[in-house]
């Protein structure tokens, strides 16, 4: 059964410039996801069922919009008293997995939290001794994302990975995490809303960020076009010749700016689009190359003897 209606939004812009992301289901432990509009609660303290006589029967559903279906799977019910306790948060009563769930709870006054992946609506509700049946609108939907270098070649899933912010930033100037670490084409349920988002193309450089538009009800679908390439360095002794062990690489930026640094062999690493240049040290002796990234042209680059400059003992002469 679907719950989504399609959306679907290709990105295409410059490194380090404004584009989007990919998004991870909200399969979060229940103690690991933050119940908005509410203060700190307190675990149950009590596992076994309550006595029947002593109970109302009220039974809670959730829909993603107004007038959508009932959502099947996938909620975290929370039932708590609105009134904090001791240690000044609100005791957890009652908790349920799946779609609409029923719970049997003393007569009174009660907060029902709704949660959907990272999507979530609070109720109030009374309980009597009556059944009665209340219903949640979680205005929410649905967030997909994947990437693709320029030409629409695919990226290896296992170099991408984004992160969804909140849109505007904090006091301090900084954007709150949502949801860290999303894989590519996964989807994470989220509160209709306008999000940050972040896609990170390898480890150091190659950074496309993009404010996304989430409406309720609807999947919405995003590809960011990243302009990087992944290069191999090695230095040998001839074209084409075997990688010389212990060399310790160091990647500068147009400014003279260390971004990356590493030892062996083989250098490997993803690099944004733009001119660099590459120092590679074995033992006493300095090899330098400027280079310029290509999007989307993966290559080998290859350190000579002829672009030998220092000997080290000589620097330290």
């Amino acid at each position: 059964m679907r719950f989504f209606a399609g959306r679907f939004i290709t990105i295409v812009a410059a490194s380090l410039a404004g584009t989007a992301a990919v998004a991870q289901d909200g399969a979060f432990p229940v103690e690991d996801i933050e119940v908005p509009g509410l203060s700190k609660y307190a675990a149950p303290q009590r596992t076994e069922p309550l006595a029947l006589a002593e109970t109302g029967e009220v039974t809670v559903s959730a829909q993603l919009m107004e007038g959508a279906e009932d959502i099947p799977r996938g909620l975290v019910w929370r039932v708590f008293s609105p009134e904090p306790g001791q240690d000044g948060t609100l005791p957890l009563v009652a908790t349920a997995q799946g779609g609409t769930s029923t719970f049997m709870l003393p007569p009174g006054g009660y907060l029902v939290h709704a949660a959907y992946g990272r999507a979530g609506a609070t109720k109030r509700i009374t309980v009597g001794d009556q059944p009665k049946s209340e219903r949640l609108v979680l205005d929410a939907g649905g967030l997909k994302l994947d990437a693709v270098l320029s030409g629409g070649v695919r990226i290896p899933p296992k170099k991408l990975r984004f992160s969804v912010y909140e849109h505007e930033p904090n006091a301090t100037g900084e954007r709150s995490l949502i949801v860290p670490n999303v894989q590519p084409n996964a989807v994470v349920r989220l509160n209709a809303g306008t999000y940050h988002i972040v896609s990170n193309y390898g480890v150091i450089n190659a950074v496309i960020r993009a404010d996304i538009r989430v409406e309720a009800g609807e999947l919405t679908e995003a590809t960011v076009e990243h302009r990087a390439a992944q290069l191999t360095m090695k230095l040998v002794r001839e074209p084409g010749g075997e990688a010389i062990a212990d060399t310790a690489w160091s990647i500068l930026s147009e400014t003279g700016e260390i971004i990356a640094e590493t030892v062996g062999a083989f250098a490997s690493m993803v690099l944004a689009e733009g001119e660099y240049t590459i120092v590679a040290k074995n033992r006493d002796r300095i090899y330098q190359r400027d280079f310029t990234v290509t999007p989307g042209r993966n290559q080998d680059v290859e350190l000579l003897p002829e672009d030998l400059v220092e000997q080290v003992s000589e620097i330290t002469e």
